[in-house]
């Protein structure tokens, strides 16, 4: 017996190719709305809480078709209607009424649908309101226009009420989570600012003296070790300054010790604003004793900048009644070197203070250099 099946007519296997060719030709340019009608039936479902409005904004210059949309959507909760007429005011309605889905008219006076899809996405507060584009019919060719143009969906008016509320809920709910993500960007940068801000605050209290607001002795230390390291590496030389604050026993004893801090943060003020270049660095060694660190320095410039602390101690004209000069004065031992690794660190911290036990031995309120 032949199983076999019989041919088929020319004819119609041409026109059976011709209807899947257009059957394809019409998948590929309704690409885009297909893959929203996956999820379609879950936005029926799960409607958007109430807490997040759908603003719904109508952009057509009939009047009829205004009132049937608003029929179609005056019994849905968490959803509020806005109409506008005129496509000159669409950009500016949209913004006001703050749009999470438009519902765009294709023929209008005056202007065309597609231009005022292209404005809607060059306005950077409604680039990203997703469109529906309303058509009077269906055409291939202008639903590519109007995705390429930027729009989000495209209808033939009127659709059918049931539709036109799911596409509206399903724009509204991803544009409204694209705001949440973004706002959530924005709260986790400022986090981000506020705990580097944090951070650095942090680490300026380490590194800080309590009092004076100066590096403390800790900072000093690592600050100087690496100025070592890069004058032993480009063989420059390196300044460092001891200062003492000359009969400061004295000065509590007389006036307290309430107004000896008082005495050491002007000092210290004092110091810091003598500085001049962004690499010197001026902290509390210890005590009444400060340190000044001064990279790439001659013997020359280094005692300049002494004198000039020293006079400007001086100038603050702060009665100290034990004091030779009847003020405030400071006594600075100052050392310059080029480092090197084959000599330590220390060598000229110990120069600096040689430098100031000649100074206080010599009569205070001065400068001596060593090494």
């Amino acid at each position: 017996m032949d199983t076999s099946k019989p041919p088929q007519n020319v004819a119609a296997q041409h026109s059976t190719d011709a209807a899947n060719e257009q059957a394809r030709t019409l998948a590929a340019e309704d690409a885009p709305r297909l893959a929203i009608d996956d999820s379609l039936a879950r936005i029926l479902a799960n409607p958007p809480a109430a807490e997040c409005p759908i603003m719904v904004l109508l952009v057509d210059d009939q009047a009829i078709i205004a009132e049937a949309v608003r029929q179609a959507l005056a019994d849905e909760p968490g959803v509020d209607f806005h109409y506008c007429a005129s496509p000159e005011d669409a950009v500016r309605c949209a913004e006001e009424t703050r749009a999470t889905v438009i519902l765009q008219d294709l023929v209008m006076p005056g202007t065309d649908g597609l231009t005022l899809v292209r404005q809607y996405r060059q306005n950077p507060a409604t680039r990203d309101i997703p469109i529906i584009v309303l058509s009077t019919k269906e055409e291939p060719l202008v639903k590519s226009a109007a995705f390429a143009a930027g729009s989000n969906d495209y209808l033939v008016k009127l659709p059918d009420r049931i539709e036109l509320i799911a596409r509206i809920r399903y724009h509204s709910r991803s544009y409204l989570n694209l705001l949440q993500r973004d706002e959530a960007y924005r709260a986790l940068r400022q986090s981000q600012q506020q705990l580097l801000a944090t951070n650095l605050e942090l680490q300026r209290l380490t590194h800080s003296d309590g009092l004076t607001g100066l590096s403390n002795r800790r900072y000093l230390d690592q600050y100087l070790s690496a100025e070592w390291r890069r004058g032993t590496r480009d063989k420059t030389g390196l300044g460092f300054l001891m200062i003492d604050v000359d009969n400061f026993k004295a000065y509590n004893d007389t006036y307290g010790h309430v107004a000896g801090d008082e005495v050491l943060k002007s000092v210290a003020h004092t110091i810091e604003a003598c500085l001049g270049r962004a690499p010197d660095l001026a902290a509390r060694f210890g005590g009444e004793e400060f340190a000044v660190v001064v990279p790439g320095t001659s013997a020359g410039g280094l005692r300049l900048l002494a004198e000039k602390i020293r006079i400007a101690i001086e100038d603050l004209a702060i009665t100290h009644a034990g004091s030779d000069a009847g003020v405030v004065t400071i006594s600075i031992g100052a050392a310059t070197v080029v480092p090197s690794a084959a000599e330590p660190l220390t060598t000229l911290i110990e120069a600096a203070d040689v430098g100031l036990y000649r100074a206080k031995h010599d009569g205070k309120n001065q400068v001596a250099m060593s090494g």
